[in-house]
Formats: C-alpha cells, sequence, structure tokens
C-alpha cells in the first residue's frame, strides 16, 4: 500500500474487440485476491484506442497487451499486483512452482 493508502487498479480495454468480459473476469480476480489491499478495480473503455487492454496501479504499468505480446495469465497479473501493491504478502499456491 503506498502512504498507507488503498491502491486502485485500472483496467483499459477495446470495446470494438469484445474484451469486456475478459475485463471483468480479470477485476473479479483481483478483487477476490486483494480485497483489502485496492480500493477498487475500475474498467475503462478505450473507444479510441482499438487493441489496447493494459492493467494499471496509479500511473504504474503493470501489463499491456501490446508490449507484452498477448493477454495475462491471472496468476501472473496477481503477483504483479502483489509485488506493487503489498509485496511481502503470500499468495499461497500461486506463489509455489508449477
Amino acid at each position: 500500500m503506498k502512504d498507507g493508502g488503498l491502491s486502485s487498479v485500472q483496467i483499459s480495454y477495446c470495446p470494438a474487440c469484445g474484451w469486456m468480459l475478459r475485463a471483468g473476469w480479470f477485476a473479479q480476480e483481483i478483487l477476490s485476491s486483494f480485497t483489502n489491499e485496492l480500493e477498487s478495480v475500475v474498467l475503462q473503455p478505450a473507444k479510441e484506442q482499438p487493441g489496447l487492454f493494459q492493467v494499471r496501479i496509479g500511473d504504474d504499468l503493470i501489463w499491456c497487451r501490446k508490449k507484452e505480446k498477448g493477454f495475462p495469465q491471472v496468476k501472473e497479473l496477481k503477483k504483479r499486483i502483489r509485488d506493487k501493491i503489498c509485496p511481502q504478502r503470500d499468495l499461497g499456491h500461486i506463489d509455489r512452482s508449477d
């Protein structure tokens, strides 16, 4: 948590690409894992940016579909969010090697 306050996650997605359901599913997964550490998860349709799918915490880019060449596995996304907002936290089975 930054400065004692709760963080917010923003998921920007291209509605024309049909990624709203994917963004909603990621939001649900994030909220279920970080209920106490997050203030909110915001879904933002990026109508002016075709193909966009990004996850941010404040100004920090956590995932970009174009840069990463695809969508994240939920396990990887949760690790990146954890590393940003509460690095000491154990994510249980997600932190165990496959």
